[in-house]
């Protein structure tokens, strides 16, 4: 090779491969189980003496190595929820109990039915003695498989770990409160708040309240906003920022209009942690797991509560929880914050929002050691000078007599053999006063604010509108993620505002300058809405803050030329608009006929206004062709649903898991939209099959014939080639 001449690496690795010769497929060997066992772990909670004897210790090592059983939770604001909740606990539990009886070979008298858990509020959630696993790939489980995954995409529940569920019933959430949620991805928590917020529907259209979802890493935030989405909330704020040095948010009375720094009413703190409590779940920490992730971890879960106990409003409420069993991780942060806030702080017990549930009071004494556990140290000046940097006084207990004063064993430590769930720790903090070191210059925030205005934007936009033929571009990747869109709302005169009132009669209490687009172009494709508090926080803090999502789609783009106004209600917004919207859009209909819209799966051939009932034809007659609300009421329950009055048809605008859970509320066949993916192998199997025997038919038919013209006429060819 020349000298000085670069070595091609895909040339060298190409030769690497051809000496050392090809690779086994891993692929292709069995998978092997994880080995469920870390001596490190076992030596330092034996050391922490976490369980009262040597039974319960026992009892926490056999269930720490089984597999997580599934939990899931019903969404409890919705209208149709107890009616949801009834067909679960008839029909599905049902098909639950005879798949597992044909899963586990025995008789359905002695299956173990699903348990209600009985600390979540109104019975809204289950746990079912199954895994994941056995869901997912038993043939027997396939309905109710399917069942657990419409639903989910529909947003009427939520398959989230049972001691997860905690940490939002103990903040005690109502629709008036400012709730922040500090490091929210992947958001099954987050969804949980904004259930709280719209549990009162008929004293608030849209609650006074709001949930400001926070994550530190962009990717995540994305993961957060497809999860609390499904809720379609317009009191939802999705912000992307390391939690630890939140900035001061401001916030505009609207009485007075003087602007004021944001003070948060709930605060939940789930923060970062090393996660030993979900071993359960994922098997995977018990190769990996050791005391140096909780050293690491102690300062940021730190700075992250520190930071939540300042934005507090004076007798406002925070929840520090970990999905971790470490004191490190648990009391040492909660006893230092406790002790650094000057008595401002307080540990309050919270055990009568969870009754039935198991747990042990938070730990008063505990010990230290080295990564290896080889070495236990009680105090700090135990620790040798070369872990000083590592091994830090706040992490060891404090005297008993503050601790005492504390009041530690207020906190909540939940292990896995109590109620057969992971492990977790919950500590509720009520705020007094103000803290000393809280910083609340309002004026100093407003200055920042106005220079951050100033500054000349990176980005061009009209540039970037010239380079591309078709406006402006989508989302780009960036260093610390994508360039959000702008938000644009409506100002005070609008004309697409002012055919949307006239087309739907909207009420004059909607607000329409809570409407906003997401695109600088005046011809609007997608109109969302916010409530106003939200509006107000992406007004005043969208230059502070990097801001992800909000509002919930209320109204697209529809262009017919039938219809007199270019937008169609969405379905996402229907909950929120609904109560806005006049009655010349409405059409009631009744349960054969909402089965019959809800069946049709081709958008091109919708039912004839012909085939629905004499009552729902005569109210079609009155409107004009344009988007409409369908309304059902049963017993139960009404619903309301999105459709299109055509020029002689009618049908309804929801998507495919909405009209799943719709038509099974109706009591009506969903056979036709039930996947069976093992029925669908076996077909795939049996095609394959039948074509790999036409091949070889063909070949030995192909083989037995002549391949030439001279095979097949010998004498011929021999005749001729004499002549020649």
């Amino acid at each position: 090779m020349a000298r000085g001449k670069k070595q091609n690496p895909f040339a060298a690795r190409k030769r690497q491969k051809r000496e050392i010769g090809n690779p086994p497929d891993r692929r292709s060997e069995p998978y092997k189980e994880i080995e469920r066992d870390n001596a490190c772990f076992i030596k330092y909670y034996q050391l922490q003496r976490i369980c009262a004897n040597e039974e319960e210790w026992r009892q926490f090592l056999e269930k720490i190595r089984d597999n997580l059983p599934v939990t899931f939770r019903v969404t409890g604001f919705k209208d149709e929820a107890k009616a949801l909740l009834k067909i679960i606990e008839t029909q599905m539990f049902a098909e639950y109990v005879r798949g597992a009886a044909e899963l586990n070979g025995l008789p359905e008298e002695q299956v173990q039915r699903p348990l209600c858990l009985p600390w979540y509020p109104n019975g809204m959630a289950y746990q079912l003695n199954l895994t994941r696993k056995d869901i997912r790939r038993s043939e027997s489980m396939h309905r109710l498989h399917n069942f657990l995954i419409v639903e989910t995409a529909a947003g009427n529940i939520s398959r989230q770990e049972g001691v997860s569920m905690i940490p939002p019933v103990v903040l005690d959430v109502q629709p008036t409160d400012k709730v922040l949620d500090m490091c929210a991805a992947p958001g099954s928590k987050t969804a949980q708040l904004i259930e709280a917020l719209h549990a009162a529907p008929e004293e608030h259209k849209i609650p006074p309240g709001f949930v400001l979802a926070n994550d530190v890493d962009n990717n995540r935030c994305y993961m957060l906003v497809h999860q609390a989405k499904r809720l379609n909330s317009p009191c939802l704020l999705v912000t992307n920022h390391d939690s630890s040095f939140f900035p001061n948010m401001l916030q505009t009375d609207p009485a007075t209009g003087n602007k004021s720094i944001l003070k948060f009413d709930k605060i939940l703190c789930d923060v970062p942690c090393s996660g030993d409590g979900t071993l359960r779940k994922n098997p995977d920490i018990w190769l990996k797991w050791n005391l140096a992730q909780a050293y690491n971890l102690h300062g940021v879960q730190y700075r992250i509560v520190r930071r939540g106990a300042e934005m507090l409003e004076v007798g406002g409420r925070l929840v520090y929880s970990t999905c971790s069993m470490n004191p490190i991780e648990n009391e040492a942060v909660v006893q230092r914050i406790i002790k650094d806030s000057g008595g401002a702080l307080e540990l309050v017990n919270a055990s009568q929002l969870v009754p039935g549930l198991k747990y042990n009071p938070g730990m008063t004494d505990w010990q230290l050691a080295t990564k290896e556990v080889d070495a236990v140290f009680k105090t700090f000046d135990e620790v040798p000078e070369s872990l000083h940097t590592i091994i830090r006084p706040s992490m060891f207990p404090l005297p008993a007599e503050e601790m005492t004063a504390i009041g530690i064993e207020k906190c909540m430590r939940i292990l896995p053999h109590m109620q057969d769930t992971g492990g977790f720790f919950v500590a509720v903090i009520e705020k007094r006063r103000a803290l000393s070191f809280e910083q609340n210059d309002v004026k100093d925030l407003e200055k920042k604010v106005e220079e951050k205005e100033e500054q000349p934007k990176e980005d061009n936009p009209e540039a970037e509108q010239k380079s591309a033929p078709w406006g402006p571009q989508r989302k780009r990747r960036r260093l610390h993620g994508f360039k959000e869109d702008p938000y644009i709302f409506f100002g005070e005169k609008d004309a697409d505002y002012d055919s949307l009132q006239e087309f739907y009669q909207l009420d004059g209490s909607f607000n329409k300058r809570c409407l906003l687009t997401r695109c600088q172009s005046d011809r609007k494709k997608n109109i969302y809405y916010c409530s106003e508090a939200i509006r107000d926080l992406v007004l005043n803090n969208e230059h502070n803050i990097k801001i992800i999502n909000t509002g919930v789609k209320t109204f697209v783009r529809c262009e017919n030329r039938h219809t007199q106004n270019p937008y169609r209600l969405a379905q996402e917004g229907l909950q929120t608009s609904n109560g806005f919207i006049g009655n010349c859009r409405r059409i009631q209909v009744e349960r054969d006929d909402l089965v019959l819209l809800l069946n049709c799966t081709d958008p091109t051939k919708p039912p004839s206004t012909h085939e629905l009932k004499q009552v729902t034809q005569d109210r079609c007659k009155e409107l004009c062709v344009g988007s409409c609300i369908l309304k059902y009421v049963d017993e139960s329950f009404t619903l309301f649903i999105v459709g299109w009055r055509g020029t002689s048809s009618l049908r309804a605008y929801v998507a495919k898991d909405e009209t799943v859970h719709i038509l099974r509320l109706l009591g009506a066949d969903v056979s036709k939209f039930e996947i069976n993916k093992y029925e669908k192998a076996k077909e795939a199997a049996a095609a394959a099959a039948e074509a790999a025997n036409g091949a070889d038919g063909e070949q030995k038919e192909e083989e037995n014939e002549p391949e030439t013209e001279a095979e097949a006429k010998p004498e011929e060819t021999q005749q001729v080639a004499m002549e020649v």
